[in-house]
Parts: C-alpha cells; structure tokens; sequence
C-alpha cells in the first residue's frame, strides 16, 4: 500500500492530501486496523465498517466528502420506520377503488367513437405514492392559508380525477366527460392538470416535462421570500413534485437543482416515481437511473432517500451477512430488472438467484409466487410512509424520494413493465376481470362483458369514505383545489404616471429607462410598493436598474455576508433576507419559473404579487416560450419586459442578440397582452391599464409583454388631445401630416416612430407628400380584436355585422398605408387584410448582425429614407406621383449602401 508521501499531491476523493500528518504512527494503526478487516473478514465487511464510521462521523460533525451513491437499498432502515399512524386494510381498499376507477375512466374515454384516449400505467405505477400523501401528508386550505402546494405528474390525473369522485367532488358524468372538455360542457375533464381550464380543481400545470421540478424549485423559493418580505405566512407550507425518472433527462429537471440546496430550501420535497420507463422503454436500461440520480441529487446537496424494495425483502436482506444479495442488487441494471417484473417466480428464481448457493439458500423456502411478489418499495404503504415523514423532519436540505416502482402495477400481465404500456389505453374484458380480481372488487362479470365497464364506489357511508373524508378533514380540506382569495388592490391614480408623461425634455432617454423611472414612482406608492417583485437574469445593470440596490436590495436569505467591492458607492450591490429584487443568475428558466411563482400567488397564498421580469427581448419567448405558455395555463399575472428589442436596435451584439420575431411568438400565447411602445407617455397608459387589468375589481387572468429598447430619443411630452383609447387598442394618430397635398399614412411602433416622422418630414419638404403618423402600439392586440370581431359575425350572421377597431380607426384617412417596425414584416403584416386601403409593410426580415444603427436599418430598409421610398412607390402604383420619382429617391438617398447611411445614436443606457 503506498504511504502518504508516495501519494500524488492533490485533492483525491475530496480529500486533501497536501494536510501534513501530526501524528504518523496514529494514522499507520487506523490503516492497519483497515488492512485487517479487509485481509480478515473480507471487502464487504471492511466497506461496512467504513460506512459506518462515516456515519458516525457526521453524528460527530466531523466534516467528511460526500458519498455520491450508497447500496440498490432503502435508505431508512426497517428498524428506523416510524409508527404507521394509518388504517392500512382500509386504505388499500381505498387505493383499489381508485386504481379501479383511473383505468376505466381511460379505458371508457377509448369508446367508439369517442377514441381521445389517456394514460393508466403512470398512475397505476405511482398509486400508493400518492395515496399516503392524501391520506397522511397534503395539506390542504381550509385554514386560510395556502397549504402545501403539489406539482402532480402530469400522465398521473387520471388517478386524481378517481380519488375526487370517491369523494363526490366529481361525478360519474364528469368522469365519462374525460378529454372532451367542449362537447361535454361543462362536464368535461382536461387530459392533465391545467388550471386555466380547470380553474377551481388544479393548481399547476405539470405535463410539458422539466417544467414541474423547475416550477417547484422556484414555489418553494417564493414561499420563503414571501414570508421573509411580510407578505404572507408561508411557513406551515410544504412544496411536493411528482416526477417520472425518464422525465429527469429534462435539462429543466436537475438543471437548478443548486438554488434549492444553496437557499436551503427543507420546504421542498421531490418524489421521482423511479418504474424505469420512459415512453418507450427502459431509462437506463444498461445501468441504473436511481443510483445515477442518487449521485447527482447528493452532489447539488440534497437530502437523498431512497426507497427502493418493499417490506418482503426485509428477512432476506436481514440474512445478507456476506453482502452478496446486495451485491446482485447493485450490479443488476435496470433493464433486467424490467424484465423480472414481466417473468414468472421460478425464472427470477433461476436467473436472479440461481447462480450463487449462498443467494439460492435465501430462497429455498419460499414458493415460486412468494418470489414472484418480491416487490417494489413504491408500492408499500409503511415504507412511503417513512420516507415522507422522514423528508418533512429533515432540515436545512431540499430532499429527494427515489421510489422504485413498476409501470403499470396491478393492471396485469399485459400492461405491467412492458415497453409499449405508455401507449396502451384500453383494458379488453380478460384485462379487466383479472385487474378486478387482483384488487377483490365486488363486480360481476356480466357488468364487465356488456357495454362499459362500470365505476366502482363503495356508498358514500361505507367506511373506506368516511375514512378519506375524515383524513382530509384533519389536514385542511381537499385537495387538489385552487381557490382565489385575494382581494382587489387599491392601486394609484393617475397622479403617479405624470412624471413619466412630461417626457424627458432635452435629456434622450431609452424607452426602457422610461419603464424605469415609471417603476420607481410605483414602487414609491404606499398600497402597491411592497408587492413588486423585480425580476432579472444578471442583467440588472444592463437595463439601468442599478440604482434600486440601495433601496428594494437584492433577496438573499443569508444576507450578505462580506463587504461588497463597490461599497462606499451610491448604487452598491446590497443583498439582504428581506430584499424585493429577485437575481436569478444567468438564467432565463429560473428567471421565468420565478415569474409564474410571483405572479399566481394571488391564488397560491390570496396575496397578489406585481412581478416585473425584464430581460434580453431575444432571450425570453424564443428560449423560454414553453414557460410562458405554462404561465398562462396557470393564470399567471405580471409584466414581462422584453428589453434592448427590435433587430437593429442593440448594436454590435449580432446575430444572437437580434430579435425581430418575439411578438410574433407573443400572438400564439392568448394569455400574452402584447405591446411595442414608442414614448413614456404610452408605456404610462399601458401599465395603468395593465395595472388595472390584472390587479383591479375586475381582474383578467393575462400578462403584460412590453418591448423596450436601448436607443436613447427625447421623449415628448403627452399630446393635450392623447388619444388614450387607441393607445390601449393598438392604435392613434401621433402625428398629422401639415405640408405638401399626396396623402399618405405611416404606421409605425416602438422605435421605429422617430423614423417614420423623419420620413414624414423628408416626404413633405422633398416630395410634396402630406403623410400622416400613426404609432401602433400594438399589432398583436389589434389583430386579435379583429379576428374576435370576424369571429362573431361568421356566427351571427342575421345581426348588425360589427367592424374592427383598426378598420373603424383608418376610416377616412387617404392611403396608400406603409407600416414599419425593427420586427420582422410578418409583424406589421397580421392587420393587412383590416387596413383600408393598399397597404406595405417594412421590416427587419433575416439574421440580425452587428454594425451600427444606421447601416443595419439601411441594409434592412426601414430607416427613414427607405419609408420614403417606400410611400413613394406605393403612391406611384396609384399614378399619384410619377414612377421616375423612385430612381431619384434611390440615387438621392444612396440607399443600395449601407456604409451610406447615418450611423444613428450610439450606444444606449439600458
């Protein structure tokens, strides 16, 4: 064996080698004492020697590595199981109703001619996993407060949906109205949890996979903060997340799995449904996903059970002297033992078994069947037990259950541990006589041979329902249920918007440094200011939103405990436990995962959250448009704040960095109100009215997008006769056209505005044209109202055919219509076929890339001069100017050369 001074001298294991040793022959004897057990009573003895004085040491606060897996067994020894406080026969009779009800209902949703199918083996897999929760664990909201909150798996509601109507919260009609939620109204079930359709039944939507571990991460998060902050008592709250293992390739599953051990978030608790499938067979079927998970859960620093083999494999493990049944049990891979859940006793017998005396002799008593029912940790009741409890008592860790289960339990041979169980979706009458069988229901053949087979319930006074019903009482009601308790706020009147709507007079300012400064005065207000929750991924700098460091700080729940570099500053870096701003680090997914937290706690907790996450435009519907998605089908509400937008307006960043295309991602997003404004004064009226929409008596479950750029322009004041209607609906004339006798219209957003009224004067004192400014708040708004009015008039056709709000606002004004945009043409494009009148759009089309302001709206033509050229052309169509116009318009302005152009403002504050 090699001494100390033979070893290499670096960190080897976590150990630091380069410690002098004090006290050789101390350390010889620890290591002779080691070579014994190792030459005297074998590996396997010494390895447990070793874990043991591990153990100890950590009793001891003795600081060891971190072991990154243990042995293929339960973390919690049989002797450390705590008393199971449960009727367990009653609820198991519990669980078969339910296993019962689950597959029928999927199974009844596979009719002729209704064929929308489902998922069962999930659920069936992860019964008994929930079933302890509900009966035992799950807090619910009778108390007035949020109780815990539960990311159910999604392929996992049909269970949920099962267990509700034992307890009469569903009926037999909504249960036969599964994923026919129009033709059944208002009878029907979603397919998984979303609460925009359910809104009284779930809380969060779970299926799109990743996003469930994230969302959980960041509601255990925003639980803390709230409390820390005063805004509620969330300390009675516990985070659960039901996870399948093959979901947990989802780089969202494990990727922020840091923030929850570093914030020492012991509210936390995840449950990896581990039955070793995925979709379409084995997650690792070569090697074994609890123990690659195990690794990377204790290496993030969680608190790792795992629960891996039911109470049946106790008497054989207590006989495990040598270690070789644990042994097998580690180097077993996953996918064989998928197929011992598909085979009979006698083969695992002979293959698991068989090829060691001292394993054959554990079993030389026990039956073929006895084998055979060898099971699964997931599966028992006591054990779940144990390991839930043990995960609510532990402290200072963010802990993780590894519970191994088998895909498709109970359904039968057919549907249990095989490949193509995800997909299957119907039980056929031999299916469903042994599934009734294996669970000792009371059903006849007859109700399972003709027609449907039926719903089982035991009576509303049978014991088992007076069980359920009696737990859920003595943990805070049912769940799951999502109730909104929060009131109205009292928001501020107009007098706070007026700073921002004076303009910035000689000073050239981005628009967001306007959204800013507006920010700062709400922030000041004394009913709203505190439930601002600022959002941003390490970019607080960038958007100019330094300077509330010193004042709303920086959220960290230790504090901070060193001095800052930049201390002695006026805007230092200033983290506290009680800190309003939100910094997330370079991550837009944690980031987002935030947002929905803050913005349904109004629902979560009954206390409303004003989140404002502001980010790179390019960076948030592009990489984390999943989330919003996930955010409207939780009836999330905030402001979402695409910054430095637009495909030419953030210089020299290029390519990556260029976004031309984000509202054109925000119109698929119903929940999504979008809006490019040009001016503080609009960017004012729309977060009043945003304010007012989601926040007021009236609240709509929606979110603001606005674009703000980092181009700095002076900002007018508000016009005495603003058009504040048009501003909210997507449209007002910001300027009218005073010279030259060619009418035409310009309709611009965003920053694209100060060019259409450069191009307006150009086509005035150049081209005798009388163009009139239009600024389009929004396209997207203005589309969506106009295919709301098509809508209605395709379906009343006897009424007054109404006229959309971009048709009635155009009315009268003389075309021909340009619209210009730093977006791509597609944007401008999605009112077309409203606009009355000939209509062309300019637009950012194609990669960005960097170069100046002026040379990328030259190469793209939607500077000034090329609107020009543009109306020009269009009126030459109508014979209003003369087509020779147009060559002098090119040649004049050069605008084949980019290098021709004015480079434009450079730089830009935020």
């Amino acid at each position: 064996m090699a001494s100390g001074s033979d070893r290499n001298p670096i960190i080897i294991g976590g150990l630091p080698s380069q410690v002098p040793d004090f006290d050789p022959e101390e350390t010889q004897e620890w290591l002779d004492s080691l070579d014994a057990a190792v030459d005297e009573r074998g590996r396997e003895r010494a390895r447990y020697l070793m874990l043991r004085l591990i153990e100890r040491a950590r009793e001891k606060r003795v600081a060891v590595p971190e072991m990154r897996s243990s042995d293929y067994v339960n973390t919690i020894a049989t002797k450390d199981e705590p008393f199971f406080p449960g009727n367990e026969e009653i609820e198991r009779k519990i669980l078969n109703a339910t296993r019962w009800n689950a597959a029928v209902m999927v199974s009844r949703a596979q009719r002729p001619g209704i064929g929308v199918g489902g998922h069962i083996a999930t659920f069936a897999s992860s019964a008994s996993l929930y079933d302890v929760g509900f009966n035992h664990f799950f807090r619910g909201k009778d108390g007035g407060d949020g109780g815990d909150q539960i990311f159910f798996q999604g392929h996992a509601s049909p269970g949920i949906y099962a267990r509700a109507f034992l307890l009469d919260r569903l009926s037999e009609t909504q249960l036969d109205a599964f994923r026919q939620e129009k033709s059944k109204a208002p009878y029907g079930l979603s397919s998984y949890p979303h609460p925009r359709l359910m809104p009284d039944f779930w809380e969060f939507p779970t299926v799109s996979m990743g996003l469930g571990p994230l969302g959980a991460i960041y509601q255990a998060r925003m639980n803390r903060y709230m409390e820390a902050r005063g805004i509620a008592d969330t300390s009675a709250s516990h985070v659960w997340a039901y996870l399948g293992d093959g979901e947990m390739d989802e780089p969202e599953s494990l990727g922020q799995l840091s923030i929850a051990a570093r914030e020492g978030l012991d509210n936390l608790t995840f449950v990896v449904n581990c039955n070793l499938q995925r979709l379409d067979g084995p997650v690792r079927g070569n090697g074994k996903i609890i123990q690659e998970l195990e690794s990377q859960f204790r290496g993030a620093g969680w608190n790792v059970i795992k629960l891996v083999w039911d109470r049946s494999w106790d008497p054989l493990l207590a006989q495990d002297r040598d270690g070789v049944l644990v042994n097998r049990l580690n180097t077993t891979p996953d996918g064989q033992f998928q197929t011992y859940a598909t085979e009979t006793g006698a083969y695992i017998r002979e293959h698991f078994f068989g090829d060691d005396q001292r394993l054959r002799a554990m079993v030389e008593n026990m039956t073929d069947d006895q084998i055979l029912h060898l099971g699964r940790g997931g599966h028992d009741h006591r054990k779940v037990y144990a390991a839930y409890a043990a995960a609510k008592a532990h402290k200072g860790q963010p802990t993780v259950i590894l519970a191994q289960t088998v895909k498709g339990w109970t359904l039968g041979p057919n549907f249990e541990g095989r490949n193509a169980t995800h997909q299957m979706k119907k039980l056929t009458v031999s299916d469903l006589k042994g599934f009734r069988d294996r669970l000792h229901l009371p059903i006849a053949d007859n109700e399972l041979e003709d027609g449907a087979p039926p719903y089982y319930h035991p009576g509303r006074d049978s014991e088992e329902i007076q069980y359920m019903h009696d737990r859920r009482k003595s943990l805070g009601g049912y769940v799951p249920t999502r109730i909104v308790r929060a009131k109205p706020l009292n928001l501020p009147g107009d007098k706070t918007y007026e700073p921002v709507k004076k303009g910035s007079g000689q000073q050239s300012i981005a628009t967001t440094m306007a959204f800013v400064r507006l920010l700062k005065d709400l922030m000041r207000d004394k009913e709203i200011g505190r439930r601002f929750v600022l959002i941003a991924p390490d970019e607080y700098r960038t958007f100019g939103m330094d300077s509330f460091f010193p004042s709303a700080k920086i959220y960290n729940p230790l504090g901070q405990q060193y001095e800052s570099v930049d201390r002695e500053l006026l805007l230092a870096y200033k983290e506290s436990p009680t800190g309003q701003m939100l910094h997330d680090g370079i991550s837009e997914a944690g980031c987002t995962a935030s947002l929905i937290a803050a913005g349904s706690a109004y629902a979560t907790h009954g206390e409303p959250l004003i989140p404002v996450y502001v980010f790179y435009s390019m960076f948030g519907f592009q990489r984390t448009g999943d989330q919003f998605w996930q955010m409207a089908d939780q009836l999330a509400r905030g402001f979402v704040l695409g910054a430095t937008a637009g495909r030419t307006t953030l210089t020299g960043e290029g390519l990556q960095h260029a976004d031309g295309h984000s509202h054109l991602l925000a119109s698929t997003n119903p929940g999504c109100v979008a809006y490019d404004p040009a001016y503080g004064f609009e960017i004012a009226h729309i977060v009043q009215d945003g304010l007012r929409r989601m926040y007021g008596p009236d609240s709509e479950d929606v979110f603001y997008y606005l674009t703000v750029y980092n181009e700095p322009i002076q900002h007018p004041a508000e016009p005495a006769d603003v058009d504040v209607e048009g501003i909210l609906k997507g449209i007002h004339r910001y300027r009218r056209g005073e010279h030259g006798s060619i009418p035409a219209q310009i309709m611009a957003s965003g920053v694209a505005v100060p060019w259409a009224l450069e191009a307006q004067r150009i086509l005035a004192e150049e081209w005798n044209v009388r163009a009139d400014v239009w600024s389009a708040t929004s396209w997207n708004e203005l589309r969506r109202e106009a295919v709301e009015v098509e809508r209605h008039n395709l379906l009343h056709p006897e009424e007054d055919q109404r006229v959309p709000y971009v048709t009635r606002k155009l009315s009268g004004a003389e075309g021909p219509f340009v619209a210009v945009s730093d977006w791509m043409r597609s944007v401008p494009d999605q009112i077309s076929r409203w606009v009355p009148g000939t209509y062309q759009s300019l637009g950012a089309d194609g990669f960005g890339f960097a170069d100046t302001r002026g040379a990328a709206r030259r190469f793209f033509h939607i500077d000034a001069q090329s609107i020009v050229l543009s109306v020009l052309t269009e009126l030459a169509k109508e014979g209003k100017v003369d087509r020779s116009v147009l060559k002098q318009a090119v040649d004049r302005y050069q605008l084949l050369d980019a290098s021709a152009a004015d480079p434009g403002a450079a730089g830009g504050d935020a």
